[in-house]
């Protein structure tokens, strides 16, 4: 940990719901928003959004709702300082970057967090650290030798020793790094599927309550809400499972 970063004490370690307003458009934003509210402490807004709207709109979209701000943040160390700097004005409450952008990258995000931040404001640094949509095969297509675990667990161990707070892993990897790196870092975890529902592009998934059983600290799910017939009881289901 670098110096003079302190990280929050932990708390009981309780499953929470993120609900990712995956779209370009504002309006429909607000309605999955507005619709998932009682059973989602927490949105996430993207690239697809953001991208398509800019940051004011996110600020509005996110409205009163703590936001996950998950624009994957992977460029050389000033750089991706430089821009969460410009992120400050939608006040996250979780961003993320690349863990695969090394060391020197994530220890300046970090400074900039610590530098930008109000102390009690600041947002959790989370690394990204082998995409959902990966399986063995297409890592080692990219050059990397490892297996996607073994990967996942040596980008976790660089990521947090340089300051994040905690990390983006697929449901599958959620064991090895509670056992690599004990229950301090927080695990945001996608890749979540209701027991029947499609996979999608998504190849290491588990259902809500194995993720919970696993040790997650909070499940990001997309389309099994928005694209449900009732986004509002779709969440409230997946809500109710964690809370079992």
């Amino acid at each position: 940990m670098p110096a003079g970063h302190t990280r929050q004490p932990r708390q009981p370690r309780q499953t929470r719901l993120i609900v990712s307003l995956d779209t370009k458009d504002s309006g429909q934003a607000i309605a999955w928003r507005d619709a998932t509210a009682h059973a989602s402490p927490m949105v996430k807004l993207g690239l697809e959004f953001t991208y398509a709207q800019g940051l004011e709109a996110v600020r509005e979209v996110a409205g009163t709702r703590p936001l996950f701000l998950d624009l994957k943040l992977h460029d050389i160390p000033n750089t991706v300082a430089s821009a969460i700097g410009s992120l400050a004005r939608v006040r996250p409450a979780m961003l993320t970057i690349h863990a695969s952008g090394g060391r020197a990258m994530v220890a300046a995000a970090r400074r900039a967090i610590d530098e930008t931040f109000a102390e009690g404001e600041r947002p959790l640094l989370l690394a990204v650290t082998v995409l959902t949509s990966l399986d063995d095969d297409a890592l080692h297509e990219t050059g990397v030798e490892s297996d996607v675990a073994d990967q996942v667990v040596r980008l976790g161990r660089l990521a947090v020793s340089a300051g994040a707070d905690g990390l983006i892993c697929s449901p599958h990897e959620i064991r090895l790094l509670r056992a690599a790196l004990g229950d301090e870092p927080v695990l945001v975890v996608p890749g979540i599927r209701p027991a029947g529902s499609a996979v999608g592009d998504q190849k290491r998934i588990m259902t809500p309550a194995q993720a919970h059983a696993a040790g997650a600290d909070w499940i990001v799910v997309g389309r099994p809400i928005t694209r449900a017939p009732d986004p509002a009881a779709a969440a409230a289901a997946i809500a109710a499972e964690l809370s079992a």
